[in-house]
Order: structure tokens, then sequence, then C-alpha cells
């Protein structure tokens, strides 16, 4: 196929030993409304042993195609994206899991989520929708439900264009794209900005983004070497980056039927939770380890992290530094005084606190963290305290403060795992004796929360 103008997209199709499925979607990219010239394509090859090469040669004189392979050194979706995106000429990346189905204006719209154009032709008339600038567009994706297939899908693809098929069943709760529930009622064209984890909308099966920008954020973390997180860790930090991310129906899809190992993946995915952690140790993502480690989904994490925002405000003006002076100055059970102490929900804890001890302050309120003096010399660390960067064993006293009350029903047993893991005795400030809970050695209090997580 000869080439007379340069792209202004890129599709990049990761692939491993689905040649068939590659087949049936590289059919429906010549089906595209958006001129061929228009866009290129490449297929991202994570080691198939199949006939995939042969597909993506077959197709040389229908599209702008070219092809990276890397050898199968286990699961590397992450790894073949990026060097997909190498490949690409485009300034807009277009990222298509294999076996996502499209529609002949998938193109064309995804184009116009960026250039603010109405679809409309080769050409497309600019301005229906507005300048949009750089954001990341995830395209509304029918069919997606691995533990809840819809009944009959795969027959309907095969008989059928993926647009008689959304035609057909686009009104059915069963068909639609999972993440509706947790977005229902933000419009059309969906802004998850007035989300407080808009990244955890983010899934690489269907999703478009500048090509700049792509590289701008680091591309996606080669370091997952197994299924499961790799494109919300990539979310995160475009969402921190400060671009928009917004979820387009105009720029749908469909995911048909294939086979998976649930069981292998949910493992999988457990496992990998709290990598975003290790990547990103901040408080929300203590909250997403927690959860997706244990493979707890509901209520989800945009719920728990709102929570958590609004505990923050609330819990803002509570002063525990009486509190914490008072466990302080009581003596360890064998009688000696601490000499390092770990202060989980300090606040702006400074001033008043017994001489003697250094301190490491932990809190979830990044402002009374930064009020912290640095002449004081106490550490700070910015979390919730269900898992810290510090290391085990570095504390002869945890003191738990009140500032943790509205966290308590939830997530004690996390929070008394991590006193326990930090090391030697551990107090709270607060329970049924406020003021005087006693006393639990690291051990006791990590087997207080294995045993429901109270005091």
């Amino acid at each position: 196929m000869t080439h007379s103008s340069d792209p202004q997209v890129c599709v990049v199709i990761p692939t491993y030993n689905r040649a068939d499925l590659l087949r049936r979607q590289l059919t429906e990219l010549t089906r595209q409304r958006l001129a061929p010239e228009r866009f290129e394509v490449v297929v991202a090859d994570d080691g198939s042993s199949d006939h995939t090469a042969e597909v993506v040669r077959s197709f040389s004189g229908r599209l702008r195609i070219g092809y990276h392979f890397q050898e199968d050194l286990g699961f590397r979706a992450a790894a073949a994206r990026n060097g997909g995106a190498r490949m690409a000429t485009a300034p807009l990346l277009v990222f298509l899991d294999t076996g996502v189905l499209i529609g002949p204006d998938f193109l064309a719209e995804h184009l116009a989520e960026h250039q603010g154009e109405e679809q409309g032709g080769e050409d497309g008339p600019a301005g229906g929708r507005g300048s949009r600038g750089d954001r990341l567009v995830l395209g509304y994706t029918y069919g997606y439900n691995p533990y809840q297939p819809f009944p009959g899908l795969a027959e309907a693809l095969a008989a059928a264009e993926p647009e008689e098929v959304v035609r057909a069943h686009g009104h059915e709760p069963g068909f639609q794209d999972l993440r509706a529930r947790e977005l229902a009622g933000f419009g059309e064209d969906l802004d998850l900005g007035r989300l407080a984890a808009p990244w955890m909308a983010v899934w690489a099966l269907n999703m478009s983004l500048p090509t700049e920008a792509f590289h701008a954020v680091g591309g996606f973390d080669e370091d997952y070497r197994s299924w499961g997180g790799e494109d919300l860790e990539f979310g995160y930090r475009v969402h921190r980056h400060g671009m928009p991310i917004a979820l387009s129906r105009r720029a749908w899809a469909v995911e048909s039927p294939h086979e998976r190992d649930l069981d292998a993946n949910r493992a999988s995915n457990c496992a990998n939770a709290w990598r975003l952690w290790e990547r990103h140790p901040e408080p929300v993502m203590e909250l997403y380890g927690a959860m997706y480690s244990r493979n707890h989904y509901d209520p989800p994490l945009e719920y728990e992290y709102r929570r958590l925002l609004e505990w923050t405000e609330k819990a803002r003006g509570t002063d525990v530094r009486e509190e914490v002076a008072a466990l302080v100055a009581r003596p360890l059970p064998d009688g000696r005084r601490p000499a390092r102490v770990v202060v989980l929900g300090a606040g702006g804890a400074h001033g008043g606190l017994p001489g003697g001890p250094s301190y490491t302050l932990v809190d979830f309120d990044e402002r009374l963290l930064a009020d912290v003096p640095a002449a004081d010399g106490a550490a700070t660390v910015h979390a919730v305290g269900l898992r810290t960067v510090l290391e085990s064993g570095s504390a002869d006293l945890v003191v738990l403060t009140s500032r943790l009350r509205g966290l308590w029903e939830r997530w004690s047993g996390d929070l008394l795992a991590e006193a326990g893991r930090l090391g030697g005795t551990v107090r709270v400030a607060f329970g049924e004796n406020p003021g005087d809970a006693g006393d639990a050695t690291g051990a006791a209090a990590a087997a207080a929360a294995a045993d429901g997580g109270r005091p």
C-alpha cells in the first residue's frame, strides 16, 4: 500500500497467540470511514508462536501496517504496548486490545475527541465539540465482563458487524460497559474529573491520547510481568500529570469473548495490587492495595477514597498532642522509656511532646504534616497507616491516635497489623477506655488484627 500523506492516528494492538481474533480486528479497521491514509496500525506481538505474523503481512496491501515483535519471556503486555508506541509516526495513539471489535466510525470518533471535531466524513468539520487539549479518552466498551459473559455474544458477533450487535443489545444492562454503574449520571460524554479516583476507570483495551503525552508520562510500566494493574498505574500517572480523563460513548467498541484463565488472572491481579503502592506510596494506594490484594471490590475504591477525604476534612482540627504525650510518658512494659516512637494519626503534632524519643509522625493529612517545623527534628510520613514505608521493627512504641477514630471500623485490622509490623509496644489512644488503651506487643497487635482488628 502506498502512502501519500502523514497519518493522524496510530492504532497499537498488543497481541499474543490470537491470530484469528486479530484477523477479524484488522478487517474491521479496513472498514473505517476515516480515509486509510489518515491512520496507521502497529501490531505489537508479545512473542506469539501461531500465525500472527502471516496475518499481519496479509493486510499490507489494505492497511498502513507495521509489526513489532518481542521474544516470549512471559506476560509483557506493557513492554509490547510501549514497543508499538515507539513505532508510531502519528500524533495520536489509540490502544486497542486484540479481539476488541469496532464500528466504521471508531477512529474518526477518537480523532474527533481530541481535535474538537464532529465526526462527519473524511475531513470532519472542525469545531463541533470545541478544543479539548491533551487528555486521555477511554472508549466505552460493550461486552467486557469476563466473570459474567453476555449470553450469546460470541454468536452475535460471528453473525453480524459490531454496530449491528450494539444496535440490537446496547440497551441491555448485561451488555453495557462495566464502568457505567459507577459513572451513571455523568452525561453523554463522561468527564471523569468529578471522580476522586478517575484513573480507576482506565482500561487499556480501548483508549487514546496524544503520542507526546504518552511518552511524557513514561508509557506503561514494563516491570509489570503478569496480568492486572499496569493500565491503572498508567492512568494514575496520567492523572497526576494533570491530564483530564474522559469516557466517550461515541468511541465505542465491543470486547469479543475469548478464552481466559480467570483463576490465574484473579490471583495475578491480587499479587500486583501492592505494586501500585510500591510505585506510589500514598494514602489512596494504601486503600487500593488493602482492597484489591483481597479481591474486595464492593464498595468500590471511589467510595472508600471519598470517605477518607471527607474524614480528612472533618479531623483536621483534632489536636492529639496531649494524648500522645500521655502515652509516651508511660514506661514500656519492661520499664524502659521509649527511644523511637511512631505516631499513626499524628496530624500536625509538634511541640508539647515529651523530650528524649525520636518521633516519626504519620498522617493522612498532607497539609498538616507540611506545617511540622523542620526544627522539631521529627520525620513525617504521608500515609493512613495501613502500610507505610517504614522498616519493620523501627519503633519501640507505636501510638494510634483518636484521629483514626473515623477510619477504625473499616480499617482497624490493617492499622493494627501495620503497627505490629513496626514492632515494640502498641498503644491505642481511644476505645472503651480512652487514654488508657493498654499495651500490646507488636506480635499481639498483629494477632488482634487477624482476630477481627479490635484493640
